[in-house]
C-alpha cells in the first residue's frame, strides 16, 4: 500500500480525473457512430467490447477494446506525470469505477475488463502482460470471455507479488474483487452451463 503523501484536495482532483476518463463509454459512442444501434438493446445489453462483437462488427469491437483499455492507461500516465503514487493508484481505481458506473448513463456501465487490463499495463506492465496472457489462454481454451476475465482478475494480485510489485497488490486486489462482483451474473450462468461463448450471439 502506498504512503499517503498527497493532500486530500489533490487526491479528490485525481479521483475526479480518473472517474471522468473512465466513464467515457466508447462502446456506446462507436455503436452509434457506426450505425450499429443502441448497444444497451443488443445482446447482453453491456457496453463493452464483447457485446459490441455481437453486432457482427469486429472493427467496432476491436476499437472499443482498444479505447476502453486506453482510457485506463491515460488516467495512470497523467497521474504518473503530475502526481505521487497514492494519487496514481486512486486515479486508477476511479477510472475503473467510472467505466462501471458512469454518471451520465444512470451508473449503468460496463464490466471493466478492458479498462482493468489497460490499468494493469500502465501501472506495472509485467503484471499487465501476464494478466492479458492469462485472459487470452483461458479464452482460447474455453471460449468464454467472462471466465477468461475472472481467471485473469484472480491471478492478477498473484502476478503482482510474483513480479515484486507488493505496493500494488491492494489496489489490484480491489480491482479484481470489483471484476468478480460485476461478473456475478456470468458466474451463475457459467455454473448453470448457459453462458454465451465468444462469437456466439445471445
Amino acid at each position: 500500500m502506498p504512503e499517503i503523501t498527497t493532500a486530500l484536495p489533490q487526491l479528490l482532483v485525481w479521483a475526479l480525473i480518473g472517474y471522468g476518463l473512465g466513464s467515457v463509454s466508447f462502446g456506446l459512442i462507436l455503436s452509434r457512430l457506426m450505425n450499429l444501434g443502441d448497444l444497451r438493446q443488443i445482446g447482453s445489453g453491456n457496453i463493452g467490447a464483447t457485446n459490441v462483437l455481437r453486432t457482427g462488427n469486429k472493427t467496432a469491437a476491436f476499437l472499443t477494446l482498444l479505447l476502453d483499455g486506453g482510457k485506463g492507461v491515460a488516467a495512470v500516465l497523467l497521474a504518473r506525470a503530475f502526481a505521487a503514487e497514492d494519487a496514481l493508484q486512486l486515479a486508477a481505481l476511479a477510472a475503473f469505477i467510472g467505466h462501471c458506473f458512469p454518471a451520465w448513463l444512470a451508473f449503468k456501465g460496463g464490466k471493466g475488463v478492458a479498462t482493468f487490463l489497460g490499468l494493469l499495463l500502465a501501472i506495472a506492465w509485467p503484471v499487465g502482460v501476464a494478466a492479458c496472457a492469462t485472459w487470452l489462454v483461458t479464452a482460447v481454451l474455453f471460449r468464454f470471455s467472462s471466465l477468461a476475465a475472472l481467471v485473469a482478475a484472480v491471478a492478477s494480485p498473484v502476478w503482482a507479488l510474483f513480479f515484486g510489485y507488493s505496493s500494488l497488490v491492494l489496489v489490484i486486489a480491489l480491482l479484481a474483487v470489483l471484476i468478480l462482483w460485476r461478473h456475478s451474473a456470468n458466474i451463475i450462468r457459467l455454473r448453470a452451463g448457459t453462458e454465451t461463448k465468444i462469437g456466439q450471439k445471445s
